[in-house]
């Protein structure tokens, strides 16, 4: 493998965990929740899936641990917002501050154990062809699985009556009350779909990307998909290219405290700047898109405003 395979794969690697955890919330604010626990819930689901996995042996079983931790964490949001109509902000900042101290204290005995990847798929022939070989056809199955998730967000919200409808709660949750659409129960659901996307995304840190555990793994990419779902105007297939770009720079520092040897001396930054620009570059992005004033796309008009019905 050569030195731009192996580039090109790192980025990958990497970026699967903003796709999957930034899908998920796209679709929990395109239903007009606004929910910030995304770190916290992909935190829970890396150490429920690394557990699970490395007592059972099975990293299948572990990625059901994940999703079904972090949904369960996602419940306790929803049943805060939804259920009692607490603010959504402070609700999702809690349950990111619950979600990072759980962990710590769930994984003390795990703290430095390793178990191999999920292996990467291999076709015969189709996987040996120099540099389009490795990157199309021997990733692993999430990476597969988190683009078409994607595209069946996509054909959900815009191609199907539920996606539909779904919108319509996230535009205006007094209307579609009226017109005899179950508000919460739908923002119930999607909640719960964010929350198993934020967990698989968790999981995927710690069984395929660097599969042990330790504290902070996450280390901010719940914020960077928060990021993410503005970037890309709440559409699918944006999110999809901008959680690639993320990928990009986040990896980026590696390459580049690696490389700075054969640089020139004008290229060769600190190692602090490298890693704080994936953050750099998320600030960056939300300037540009708050000053375009709404340019490519809307939020959703009842984005983050609890929902009490009348009658």
């Amino acid at each position: 493998m050569n030195l731009a395979e192996a580039i090109i794969l790192t980025i990958i690697t990497s970026s699967t965990p903003f796709v999957l955890a930034a899908i998920g919330e796209l679709v929990v604010e395109r239903s007009g929740v606004l929910n910030l626990g995304v770190e916290g819930m992909m935190i829970m689901g890396t150490i429920a899936g690394f557990a699970t996995a490395y007592t059972t042996d099975s990293a299948i079983l572990g990625f059901i641990a994940a999703i079904l931790a972090s949904m369960i964490f996602s419940s306790l949001f929803a049943l805060m917002t939804l259920g009692l109509a607490a603010n959504q902000v402070a609700s999702g900042l809690a349950l990111t501050i619950l979600g990072l101290g759980l962990s710590d204290l769930l994984g003390t005995n795990f703290v430095g154990l390793n178990r191999p990847k999920i292996p990467s798929l291999h076709i015969p022939g189709l996987s040996d062809i120099p540099l389009l070989g490795p990157i199309v056809f021997g990733q692993d199955a999430l990476v597969y699985i988190s683009i078409a998730l994607v595209a069946a967000v996509w054909w959900f919200l815009y191609r199907s009556r539920g996606g539909l409808i779904l919108r319509s709660v996230g535009e205006n949750h007094a209307s579609a009350h009226a017109l005899g659409y179950p508000v919460r129960l739908i923002r119930f659901g999607a909640v719960l779909f964010g929350g198993g996307c934020a967990g698989l995304a968790g999981a995927y840190l710690s069984l395929a990307d660097t599969p042990f555990w330790g504290t902070g793994m996450t280390a901010g990419r719940g914020w960077i998909a928060l990021a993410l779902v503005v970037f890309a105007s709440w559409r699918p297939w944006r999110l999809l290219i901008g959680a690639y770009f993320f990928g990009a720079i986040w990896i980026g520092n590696l390459h580049m405290q690696a490389l700075s040897a054969s640089l020139p001396s004008w290229l060769v930054w600190p190692p602090q700047f490298w890693t704080a620009l994936p953050y750099l570059a998320t600030v960056i992005v939300l300037v540009m898109i708050s000053s375009g004033k709404g340019r490519g796309g809307a939020a959703p008009a009842s984005l983050g405003t609890p929902f009490v019905p009348d009658r």
